[in-house]
C-alpha cells in the first residue's frame, strides 16, 4: 500500500511535471541520459577535490601533484576530442557512449584502486581519453533528436544535469571519503555501469540529418516551433556561397573538415566565447571555497556548503535563458541565441564586481546568485547556436575542435588563477590556503579578490564576442541550411554505421 502511494505520489508530483517539460516519456527519457552523462563527468572532478585531504598523506604528494592530475585528464581529453568527433559523425553513436562509459567506469574502479600516484595519475589519463567521446556524441544527438526551434530549451534541461552533477558529486564525495577516499571512485564507477546499461537498452540512435526527431506527445504542452530556418528564409537572408557544401562532409578528411569549422565566422566567434567563458568558470570553481574561507571566515564545511547553494542560481540561469532564447527566435529576432548569451556574460560581470568587494556574507550572497545564473545562462543559447550554424555530419568534428580549445583553457585556468593571486598577493600576502577575516584585504581571499576582479577582463570579452558574432551570425546560418540542401542525396546515400 505505502510503495503504491509513493508511485502514485511521484507519477504525479515529479514524472507528469517532467514529462510535460520534456514533452513526453520518450523526450524525457533521453534528456536524463544525456544529462547524466554530463553529471558523472563532473561529479568525477567534484570527487578529486574532495577526496585531496585524504590523498595527499595517502599517497604521499602534494597541492601541485593534486593540480596534475585535474591537468592530465583535461588534456588527454583535449587531445583526443576531435579524432572522436570524427567516430561520431561517422558511426553508431549510442554504441559509442555504451563503450565510453563502460570504460570510464573500468578508468574510475583503477582510479580507486591505485596504490601509488604513479598509477593513479595513469589511470586519470585513461579517464581523460574516455571522456574525449561524451562532448561530440551528446551535441549530435541533440541536434537529431531535438527541433532546432527549442534546442536553447533542451540544452538548458542536459547542462543542469552537469550542474547538479558537481553538487551532489561534490556533497557525496566528501561524506563517502569519510570511509575511504577510494569508495567515491567505485561508487561513481557503479553508476557509470549502470548507465551504460540503460543507455543500451534505451537510448536511440536517431536518423542523421534531424530525421530521427521526436515530436512532442499529443496532450503535452506545445511550445513554440518557428524553426531558424524559416526565420532566415522569411527575411531573405542570404548564405555565403563559397562555403555552401557540394559533397557529403561525412566523407571528408580530417584537415579539410577542421578548415570548414574555422572558416565559419560564427564558429570562430563561439569557440572563443566559449573558451574565454569556460576559462573564467573553470578558475572561480577551483578557487571559490577558498575565497569564501579567506574573504568571509567561513569553515570548510560553510563554505563548500554555501557554494553548493549559489550553484542553484546557475540552475535557474541555464533553465531560463535557453528557453527564452528560442521564444525570441519563435518572434524573427534571428540572432536572439547570440545576444541572449552576451547578456548572460554581462550579467554576471556586473553582479561580480559587487559579490567581489562587499565584506559581509549576506550582502554578497544575492549577487553571487546572480554571477552564477549569469554564468550558467550563457551556456544553453551558445550552445545551441553551434547546432544553427553547422551542417548536421559536422556536428562531432565541429564539436571536438571547439572542446579541444575549451579544454585547454579549462587546464590552463587554475595554474593562471594561482600564478595571479600569488602576484597580486604580493610578500605580505596570505597564501591561497589560508582563512583570515572578513577584511578580505589582508586574507586569503584578499588577493583573489584581486585575482577575480582583473580576471573578469576575459568574461567581459566573451560577452563582447558574441555580440561581434551576432552580425555573422544569420548568414552562417542560411549556409549550413543550404548545405542542407546541397548534400540531401548524398547524407541519404551516407547513413551511419
Amino acid at each position: 500500500m505505502l510503495r503504491t502511494s509513493l508511485q502514485a505520489w511521484l507519477s504525479r508530483n515529479v514524472e507528469g511535471p517532467l514529462e510535460d517539460l520534456a514533452g513526453g516519456r520518450a523526450r524525457l527519457r533521453i534528456i536524463l541520459m544525456l544529462a547524466c552523462i554530463l553529471a558523472l563527468d563532473s561529479a568525477d572532478k567534484a570527487t578529486l577535490g574532495a577526496v585531496a585531504a585524504q590523498l595527499e598523506p595517502a599517497l604521499h604528494i602534494n597541492n601541485l601533484e593534486i593540480g596534475l592530475l585535474v591537468a592530465v585528464t583535461v588534456a588527454s581529453s583535449a587531445l583526443l576530442t576531435l579524432p572522436f568527433g570524427i567516430l561520431v559523425d561517422r558511426f553508431n553513436r549510442r554504441n559509442l557512449l555504451v563503450v565510453g562509459i563502460a570504460l570510464w567506469s573500468l578508468a574510475m574502479i583503477w582510479c580507486g584502486a591505485a596504490t601509488s600516484y604513479e598509477t593513479l595519475f595513469a589511470a586519470r589519463l585513461a579517464l581523460g581519453i574516455v571522456m574525449a567521446i561524451g562532448s561530440p556524441a551528446i551535441a549530435s544527438l541533440i541536434g537529431d533528436c531535438f527541433k532546432a526551434s527549442e534546442r536553447g530549451r533542451i540544452y538548458g534541461y542536459i547542462i543542469s544535469g552537469e550542474l547538479i552533477g558537481v553538487a551532489i558529486g561534490f556533497l557525496m564525495s566528501g561524506n563517502v571519503a569519510a570511509l575511504s577516499w577510494r569508495a567515491p571512485f567505485i561508487v561513481l564507477a557503479m553508476l557509470g555501469l549502470l548507465l551504460a546499461y540503460f543507455i543500451a537498452r534505451k537510448l536511440p540512435e536517431p536518423r542523421r540529418g534531424g530525421r530521427g526527431r521526436l515530436q512532442e506527445d499529443p496532450g503535452k504542452p506545445v511550445h513554440d516551433d518557428v524553426r531558424i530556418r524559416d526565420v532566415v528564409r522569411d527575411q531573405g537572408i542570404e548564405p555565403i556561397e563559397p562555403l555552401i557544401l557540394r559533397e557529403d562532409p561525412a566523407r571528408m578528411k580530417i584537415w579539410p573538415a577542421v578548415k570548414y569549422v574555422l572558416s565559419l565566422p560564427t564558429y570562430r566567434m563561439l569557440i572563443v566565447a566559449s573558451a574565454l567563458g569556460y576559462f573564467y568558470f573553470t578558475g572561480l570553481r577551483t578557487f571559490v571555497v577558498v575565497f569564501m574561507r579567506g574573504h568571509f571566515g567561513l569553515s570548510q564545511t560553510a563554505s563548500s556548503t554555501f557554494v553548493v547553494v549559489i550553484g542553484l542560481g546557475a540552475i535557474a540561469g541555464v533553465l531560463a535563458t535557453g528557453y527564452f532564447a528560442d521564444r525570441m527566435v519563435a518572434k524573427g529576432r534571428v540572432s536572439a541565441r547570440m545576444s541572449v548569451g552576451a547578456g548572460a556574460y554581462f550579467l554576471a560581470v556586473a553582479a561580480l564586481v559587487p559579490a567581489m568587494l562587499v565584506p559581509k556574507l549576506g550582502m554578497a550572497a544575492p549577487f553571487m546568485f546572480i554571477a552564477a545564473g549569469g554564468l550558467g545562462g550563457a551556456f544553453p543559447p551558445v550552445d545551441a547556436a553551434r547546432l544553427d550554424v553547422m551542417h548536421s555530419r559536422l556536428w562531432g568534428r565541429a564539436e571536438g575542435v571547439r572542446s579541444t580549445i575549451v579544454y585547454l583553457a579549462q587546464a590552463a585556468s587554475p595554474p593562471l588563477f594561482g600564478w595571479l593571486s600569488s602576484l597580486l598577493g604580493g610578500h605580505g600576502g596570505a597564501g591561497l590556503g589560508s582563512a583570515g577575516g572578513a577584511s578580505g584585504g589582508q586574507s586569503g581571499g584578499g588577493n583573489l579578490d584581486a585575482t577575480f576582479m582583473v580576471m573578469l577582463v576575459p568574461l567581459l570579452a566573451a560577452a563582447v564576442v558574441l555580440l561581434v558574432g551576432a552580425r555573422s551570425y544569420p548568414r552562417d546560418v542560411a549556409t549550413a541550411v543550404a548545405s542542407e540542401k546541397a548534400t540531401k542525396h548524398a547524407r541519404q546515400t551516407s547513413e551511419p554505421a
